[in-house]
């Protein structure tokens, strides 16, 4: 089995999509290690500010008003690009990962970009690490990630 694994994809801005993760290998939980988002259009002549978030929780969690206090928020991640007058341009990128969270069941991850306008959509990576559990482990995992979803 590998040990680690990504996933990738685009996303329109105000939408949310299912990780899925039903299927994976008996005996086994996942951890997000690294999460990042990029524009969808032409870097150097836009203005955005992408945000995302990724939850193990019963609904989203909104990336634009992340709670930390939510048990299930696993990782959020923010993009901004201003263009300037006469071609200067910023660019910060930021991630917060729970990496010691033990993944058994589907994630939702959200996008938003709230800067004014045509919103573009949101590209993605989520790169996950396999960890081995044993039987009670797994048991205690399931049931930790299923209170967490079911709230």
């Amino acid at each position: 089995m590998n040990k680690e694994f990504v996933m990738r994809g685009k996303t329109a801005s105000g939408s949310n999509e299912v990780l899925n993760f039903s299927g994976n290998k008996p005996g086994y939980s996942y951890r997000l290690v690294e999460f990042q988002i990029y524009p969808s259009a032409a870097v150097g002549t836009q203005t955005a500010e992408l945000l995302a978030s990724v939850t193990a929780a019963k609904t989203h969690e909104d990336p634009a008003y992340p709670n930390f206090n939510n048990e299930g928020l696993i990782a959020t991640a923010s993009l901004s690009i201003r263009s300037m007058s006469g071609g200067w341009q910023s660019y910060a990128n930021d991630s917060i990962v729970n990496d010691t969270f033990l993944i058994t069941q589907d994630l939702i991850l959200a996008v938003v970009d709230t800067e004014a306008g045509s919103p573009m959509d949101v590209n993605w990576q989520c790169r996950f690490v396999a960890e081995k559990m044993s039987k009670s482990e797994e048991a205690v995992t399931n049931y930790k990630q299923f209170t967490i979803s079911n709230e």
